[in-house]
């Protein structure tokens, strides 16, 4: 979910050295009045991803439901592009089935303009996907751009040249590129038409003109360009049988450059092309150093990368990136050193230890960092588990275990459910790793909807983790064994040591229970399980977990005032770790207790603060349930038109989940019932106005008017 924006859609922000190009603007503009898919083509370098995006934001206003960007370059394989575009599109779905089902279903009333960015190494599953959206989606538009076309019914091509060498377009874009303002005649000129006017080029030489001035550029050059192909560093192998001399000559300027890197550079070049997504420096100290590349010497290699536009400056979180054609350049010289593997498993290996950090420091005050983080490394984080499954699934397993959850609560369902099974598939290992992942998979299942399924992974949660601990529990037996001779009493059974893997396996369980309408089963699985697991209330995420469980069973089976004092326990103790995720969940049930009791008005501030939690933490799910529970208690208050409006905007945040409307059966009834009385109150037309606008504006200003307490009426 994405902080406010002042229109609708999501597209990044425009590139400030974009230069010319007005009359290739007029034809994508003229092209996306009359045809529904519009694909830019061209080489590697030649400026598809700054038109696409420049004429994208010139024509979003045509789009009633907005413009929005898919960067499809993290993508190593097409498994996951359908959940990509889901993302791209604010469709957190959490609905089992085929995943472009519910993005067909996302779309199939919009009107709206998709992007895909650089679909070449996915051409073919694009050109599937955008023939499947295309024709559930009449209001639907795509722009696409690519090396070689889709080839999809209906396919508008644009062909993209490389800016006119001669003229001035090319001139300013160096001049910019440089910062300094070169004549027409000269130096500068005659770069422009060596490099063929591709941009990319120009920009790796206005590095080198900064370093160097424009005059040794101009020699160093000639020189290059003049040699025969075979001496131009020409390492990138392309399979389109189009523009060859155009191919020639970027990659004839990206060797030029190449070669002008200091050797530590060139190593790291290579090896930082391991990275699909940004990076920090930490990260490129942990994956690349090794040999004469240390934690003293990389960073000054870094920064050298940086000078020569290889590697973009930091943004304002630290993170770097590369752009694809510069990356794989590298990839080919990374596997020329034979580190291609290596490489690979240092970043799958650094990725797993974040992961594992992330889990392990999930309680306490660094939650939401860590949240965070792993949100900002999903791309490396995908990347790594694919390699994992392929090379250590054990390891896999491990990895995805660790941040799935996380994923989930970020509406990752299908990525963590399609990890999960995948490693607990192809891994045979036995132990926590397996238990808390069908512990993360149940989880997963559960928000999906799919309780049959849980069901049986809940089972098999409980299973494992009641080995795991046994056999823990056998081997401190055997540990704790005096004398060297001694033997443990083969007669005897290991007392059983319950732990975190039951209390997590109670949780699930309770979830379970609770989401299917049986909070006595709930109450029953988790009270048990707190009081046989020794331990302090505070002493793990997963104690936490049950405890919130224990709050909503009681809740369900009417015992309020326990349940409001359990939950006040259960906030002081999340407040004193500062702890994020439960504490806004507990605010929900402060506001779900709030309406059983007949106080609307606090029910109401409860529901804005778990709507400022789940805002925080991206959970587009938990902003559908706050929204719902919010608009229950305003339309108990009597505010008939607020509380359509808080519906009507609950209503989109519903659809970008993929699913109707739900929760807890007792908010269901409760929301039923007080929907009813604000219709009776303020009239069904009055009422279905104002929750139609709401639901055809935009969310996030929906979303800002239920936090002020105001509505558009």
């Amino acid at each position: 979910m994405r902080d406010t924006a002042s229109v609708r859609g999501h597209l990044p922000d425009e590139n400030p050295g974009f230069v010319g190009r007005r009359t290739e603007l007029g034809r994508i503009s003229a092209a996306l009045a009359e045809h529904r898919l519009v694909t830019v083509t061209g080489v590697g370098g030649v400026g598809k991803t700054r038109l696409a995006l420049r004429s994208a934001h010139r024509v979003a206003d045509r789009f009633p439901d907005g413009a929005w960007w898919t960067d499809l370059t993290p993508l190593d394989g097409d498994r996951l592009l359908v959940a990509l575009v889901a993302d791209s599109v604010d469709l957190s779905d959490h609905t089992p089935g085929m995943a472009s089902t519910a993005l067909c279903r996302r779309l199939a009333e919009d009107r709206l303009l998709l992007v895909l960015d650089s679909c070449e190494h996915l051409a073919e599953p694009c050109a599937r996907l955008v023939a499947d959206l295309l024709a559930a989606a009449p209001g639907l538009t795509v722009l696409a751009t690519s090396r070689r076309p889709l080839g999809v019914e209906g396919e508008r091509i644009i062909a993209l040249d490389p800016l006119p060498p001669a003229g001035r377009d090319a001139l300013e874009l160096l001049r910019r590129a440089a910062g300094e303002d070169f004549p027409a005649a000269g130096p500068a000129g005659e770069i422009c038409v060596r490099l063929e006017g591709i941009p990319l080029a120009l920009e790796l030489a206005a590095a080198q003109i900064r370093l160097q001035g424009a005059e040794a550029v101009r020699d160093q050059l000639g020189t290059r360009l003049d040699t025969p192909p075979g001496a131009r560093f020409d390492l990138l192998a392309h399979t389109e049988r189009v523009w060859p001399s155009r191919h020639q000559t970027l990659r004839a300027a990206i060797g030029w450059s190449h070669e002008l890197c200091a050797p530590l550079e060139r190593l790291l070049w290579a090896r930082l092309s391991v990275f699909r997504g940004p990076f920090d420096l930490a990260s490129a100290l942990a994956v690349c150093s090794g040999g004469p590349l240390t934690p003293a010497t990389l960073p000054e290699a870094l920064d050298g990368l940086v000078r020569s536009s290889v590697v973009r400056p930091p943004d304002a979180a630290g993170r770097h990136r590369m752009l694809d054609t510069l990356r794989a350049y590298g990839a080919t010289w990374l596997e020329r050193t034979g580190e291609t593997g290596a490489v690979a498993d240092r970043h799958a290996a650094h990725f797993r230890g974040l992961a594992r950090r992330a889990d392990t420091e999930w309680l306490g005050t660094r939650q939401l960092r860590w949240y965070r983080s792993v949100d900002a490394h999903h791309t490396d984080l995908r990347t790594a588990l694919d390699r994992l499954l392929r090379t250590d699934p054990d390891a896999a397993l491990d990895l995805v275990g660790s941040v799935a959850f996380a994923w989930s609560c970020r509406g990752r369902l299908r990525e963590a459910r399609d990890g999960l099974e995948q490693a607990l598939l192809l891994s045979g290992s036995r132990g926590r790793a397996r238990a808390r992942a069908l512990w993360a998979l149940g989880v997963t299942l559960v928000l999906q909807g799919e309780f049959g399924p849980a069901q049986e992974v809940s089972e098999r949660c409980a299973r494992e983790a009641r080995h795991t601990e046994y056999e823990e529990a056998l081997e401190a037996e055997r540990a704790e064994t005096p004398g060297p001779d001694a033997r443990p009493d083969p007669y005897a059974e290991a007392r059983p040591r319950p732990g975190d893997l039951t209390l997590d396996a109670a949780a699930l369980a309770g979830l379970l229970a609770l989401t299917t309408g049986r909070p006595m089963a709930a109450f029953v699985v988790v009270d048990h399980v707190l009081a046989a697991v020794p331990g302090g209330p505070a002493d793990s995420a997963a104690r936490l977990r049950c405890g919130l469980v224990r709050v909503f069973a009681l809740t369900g089976l009417g015992r309020i005032a326990e349940a409001r004092e359990r939950a006040l326990e259960l906030r002081a103790l999340c407040e004193q770790l500062d702890e994020h995720w439960i504490r806004t969940v507990l605010e929900y049930q402060f506001a779900l207790t709030g309406l059983l009791q007949g106080e609307p008005a606090a029910a109401a501030g409860h529901a804005r603060a778990m709507l400022e939690g789940t805002r925080r933490l991206g959970a587009s799910l938990g902003v559908a349930l706050g929204l719902d529970v919010l608009a229950t208690a305003l339309a108990a208050a009597g505010e008939g038109e607020r509380a359509a409006d808080v519906s009507g905007t609950g209503e989109a945040y519903w659809r970008s989940t993929g699913q109707p409307r739900r929760g807890l059966p007792g908010l269901r009834a409760l929301h039923e019932k007080y929907t009813d009385t604000a219709r009776a109150t303020i009239g069904e037309p009055a009422y279905e106005e104002i929750f139609l606008r709401a639901l055809t504006g935009l969310p996030q200003d929906g979303l800002d008017r239920a936090l002020r307490g105001s509505s558009q009426t």
